[in-house]
């Protein structure tokens, strides 16, 4: 965040300098209220050039495994953009590649779903997927996964489009 504020405000004078330096070449033809003008325009385009890389750019750092389930779209009254194009603000990402399994329970599978924000911290939930029931459950990451342990657990039965059985189950 912090270094995002600087390339900000370094655009905007990056962006006042460059504008003073062609009214100088110009012989002074340009209004003198267009270097704040160009330099706080630099600075809106900076902004909105961040906020619509950083799901493609935190995607692309993902490990090779993690697969995003599910994204979260932002439109806000105050970026008007938005409603437009709206873009990416949080996503859920399943892990793929550490999923175990047990021969007991054919068709489920307990793994990670980590949670991403664009100004949050990346959370984790433990969660157990049946493929063959279409159903899914949180659980405790110190649970146990075997036979007998189904009872005690919560199960969600989703729709269809669910993004995290889809998502796992899809690519099995």
């Amino acid at each position: 965040m912090f270094l995002e504020l600087i390339a900000t405000i370094f655009a905007g004078f990056a962006m006042a300098g460059v504008v003073m330096l062609i009214g100088r070449a110009s012989g002074g033809r340009l209004p003198k209220w267009l270097a704040p003008v160009a330099a706080g325009l630099a600075m809106i385009a900076v902004t909105i050039s961040s906020e619509y890389g950083w799901y493609e750019r935190t995607r692309a750092s993902l490990p090779e495994g993690v697969v995003v389930a599910e994204t979260g779209e932002n439109r806000s009254l105050y970026r008007p953009w938005t409603y437009m194009v709206p873009f990416v603000e949080r996503f859920a990402a399943i892990d793929t590649s550490t999923a175990k399994t047990h021969p007991g329970l054919p068709g489920q599978y307990l793994t990670e779903v980590y949670f991403f924000g664009r100004w949050a911290p990346v959370s984790a939930l433990s969660v157990r997927l049946d493929c063959t029931g279409w159903r899914r459950a949180v659980v405790t990451s110190d649970s146990s996964f075997g036979a007998g342990d189904g009872l005690a657990i919560d199960w969600v039965s989703p729709s269809e489009g669910d993004g995290l059985l889809s998502t796992f189950c899809g690519g099995l």
